[in-house]
């Protein structure tokens, strides 16, 4: 349970002003909600499973001081990453646009692409490297899920008033501290 906790918590926070979300809002002003939770849901799903898979054969080889700082100095990373921001590009969004057909293949494909190498993805292997590797997953999937639900919901509701600013800061003051805790553990 403490795997899938804090997964859950620290994917939640990266996904926040992620270009995830992004797509998210942009899917569902074309598309059915559920569908766009659902492609959301499978595409994290696979990715997630593959990151835990990476997680834990990293964590199998090296040692747990070395697996430490490293994951301390990576979420430190996560939180510079989270301050200089992530937008959606141009391209990105006009294909978001005027994918019509085939909502829940668009949307899967789509995310599944853009997780590929970003920082939840990432965040995920190296939970993994740490944590078991099932309370990982769900936890990762579950939290990603949530907070790209959280966006539509809000995106929703506020249109484009979101507070970007206050969530990147609060995402990135997330991660600067479990990094802290990390290193902290590790080097006392």
């Amino acid at each position: 349970m403490e795997a899938f906790w804090i997964s859950l918590v620290a994917i939640f926070v990266a996904e926040l002003g992620d270009k995830s979300q992004l797509m998210a809002m942009t899917f569902a002003t074309r598309f059915k909600t559920w569908t766009v939770l659902l492609g959301i849901t499978i595409a994290t799903t696979v990715v997630h499973l593959v990151s835990v898979a990476a997680g834990g054969l990293i964590g199998d080889v090296l040692p747990t001081t070395a697996i430490a700082v490293v994951a301390g100095l990576a979420f430190l990373g996560f939180a510079v990453w989270t301050l200089r921001g992530d937008e959606l590009t141009e391209e990105e969004s006009k294909k978001a646009q005027r994918t019509t057909r085939h909502a829940l293949i668009a949307v899967t494909v789509a995310f599944f692409l853009s997780e590929l190498g970003d920082k939840t993805m990432l965040a995920t292997i190296t939970l993994a490297t740490k944590h078991d590797w099932f309370g990982t997953w769900i936890g990762s999937t579950i939290g990603m899920v949530a907070a790209d639900a959280l966006a539509i919901l809000v995106g929703r509701l506020l249109g484009r008033h979101l507070p970007e600013k206050v969530i990147r800061y609060g995402a990135a003051t997330a991660f600067a501290v479990f990094g802290v805790v990390l290193l902290a553990e590790a080097l006392l």
